[in-house]
């Protein structure tokens, strides 16, 4: 079972225009005329408005009236956002084979319940990622890493959500002291990766963040013993 480190209080809230597709071009072959569209008009799109509909401190909504790739007009509601930065910190050194992963337990008004999730935050505009990722693990958590690595970069919901999630590998954990802002409370605990597997296959964990890359890295980890 999870075994506490500390509770604290942390933050859940952190603070082209083309031209429209042309018909597709005739192309000959050695078997005659072949209809093939150019790649550049496969990724076209033309924005004919965008409009601000709602802007808050973490993300503004924009109301785009726009001609797909392929010529279909229509009108897009997204949410805008600067990105945010995952944490996969990891702790092996008491085991390589089934070490231990920093999760956080936190309440989530958006699902209505308490949610086991891995370190993450949104990332300021214009800032690096990883220079992202090393604050927000420190500032939730107390730890710092030695050793950083990219894991996986994703959209969780790219049908109306522009948020990219750039999740992080984080080894050679160094236990501080968490500095999280004063408007969150968040349990912070160290799992073993068996035991988060199991909560995976039990439903305890609905979090999309933690499922990518938990199994990702689990995937990777069993990869790696097979050779």
């Amino acid at each position: 079972m999870p075994k506490t480190v500390k509770t604290v209080k942390a933050a859940a809230s952190k603070k082209a225009i083309a031209a429209k597709p042309q018909a597709a071009k005739k192309t000959k072959t050695k078997k005659g005329v072949k209809e093939k569209k150019s790649e550049a008009n496969a990724d076209a799109v033309r924005v004919l408005s965008s409009k601000i509909v709602f802007e808050g401190p973490v993300f503004r909504v924009l109301r785009d009236h726009l001609i797909e790739p392929g010529g279909k007009e229509g009108i897009r509601d997204i949410i805008r956002h600067n990105g945010s930065a995952v944490i996969l910190a990891v702790d092996k050194s008491k085991s390589k084979k089934d070490p231990w992963i920093v999760v956080e337990r936190q309440y989530r008004h958006a699902a209505n319940q308490f949610l086991w999730e891995l370190p993450a935050g949104k990332l300021e505009a214009g800032e690096d990622a990883l220079e992202g990722a090393k604050r927000e693990l420190e500032e939730e958590t107390g730890y710092q890493a030695k050793k950083w690595k990219p894991l996986v970069r994703y959209y969780a919901s790219p049908g109306f959500l522009g948020e990219a999630m750039l999740v992080f590998l984080a080894e050679g954990l160094i236990a501080g002291r968490a500095h999280p802002e004063e408007d969150e409370n968040i349990e912070i605990r160290l799992v073993k990766l068996s035991e988060v597997l199991k909560m995976i296959d039990k439903g305890a964990i609905l979090d999309g963040k933690t499922l990518t890359s938990v199994l990702l890295y689990a995937r990777q980890m069993a990869g790696k013993h097979k050779k």
